[in-house]
């Protein structure tokens, strides 16, 4: 039984900021050559560096215009790709590379405002998304970020 889904920028959405040229802020989107491995806030896919082309955009994952309301940039891949498929296990090749990738866990309650955090460290990552669903029934749904960037990766929904 699934307990949570990975939620990715919407494809839509993507397209629409591809074509649009400007991100929802009304800002030209940037687009340059990979020089981190990101991942794709789409595919969540790690960037190939000096070979992906990516485009940065501001972008604000919430849905209400509140204090916790964090903007900040995202990237996606300029070429065509298709969203993340996998929904029920957190993405593999972020999940695989710590070094790159250090995760912290942010938590929401139905009105978004933050009621936890966690440092994803040497845990596993869908271990540690099942025990927070499971132990704070005030957690509705939480983001995954950089943990040293801070920058936005995706939604992890309750099932």
């Amino acid at each position: 039984m699934h307990t949570f889904k990975i939620v990715p920028l919407d494809k839509a959405f993507v397209d629409k900021i591809k074509r649009e040229k400007t991100d929802t802020f009304g800002i030209e989107v940037t687009e340059e050559l990979a020089a981190g491995v990101g991942p794709c806030r789409l595919s969540l896919k790690p960037f190939k560096p000096g070979v992906d082309r990516r485009l940065l955009f501001l972008h604000s994952p919430f849905d209400q215009n509140n204090a916790f309301n964090q903007n900040g940039p995202v990237f996606v891949n300029a070429a065509d790709v298709e969203p993340y498929a996998d929904v029920y296990c957190f993405p593999k090749e972020i999940k695989a590379d710590p070094v790159n990738f250090p995760l912290t866990l942010i938590g929401y309650n139905a009105v978004q405002r933050m009621v936890l955090t966690k440092l994803v460290g040497k845990n596993d990552v869908d271990d540690l998304i099942n025990e927070i669903f499971e132990s704070n029934p005030d957690v509705e749904y939480l983001h995954a970020r950089n943990a040293e960037a801070g920058c936005y990766i995706c939604k992890i929904e309750r099932v």
